[in-house]
C-alpha cells in the first residue's frame, strides 16, 4: 500500500483542550469558513472538520460551566432571599 493510500493519523487536538471560549469560538469560526469556501482536499476537509468538532466541545465546555457558575449564583441569591424573609 502507498503512503498516499494510507489513512492519516487523526490531528492532535491537545491544544484544545487549554483555550478559552473566545479563542476556541474565534478558531470554530475560521475553521467553518474554510470549510465553507471549499477548495480543501478530502484529508485537509476531514482533518479541519475534526478540529472544528473539538473546538464546539471546547466551546460547549465553556457555556456549560457558565451556566452552572449562574445556577449556583442564583442559588445563593435565593437562599439569602431565604434567610432574610425568615429573619423578618
Amino acid at each position: 500500500m502507498a503512503s498516499t493510500d494510507r489513512p492519516a493519523a487523526a490531528p492532535d487536538l491537545s491544544d484544545i483542550a487549554g483555550m478559552g471560549y473566545e479563542q476556541a469560538r474565534e478558531e470554530l469560526v475560521q475553521v467553518v469558513s474554510r470549510l465553507e469556501a471549499g477548495g480543501t482536499s478530502l484529508e485537509e476537509s476531514l482533518a479541519l472538520w475534526e478540529r472544528g468538532e473539538a473546538l464546539a466541545t471546547r466551546c460547549e465546555q465553556w457555556l456549560d460551566g457558565a451556566r452552572e457558575r449562574l445556577d449556583a449564583a442564583r442559588a445563593r441569591r435565593a437562599d439569602a432571599e431565604g434567610d432574610d424573609d425568615a429573619r423578618g
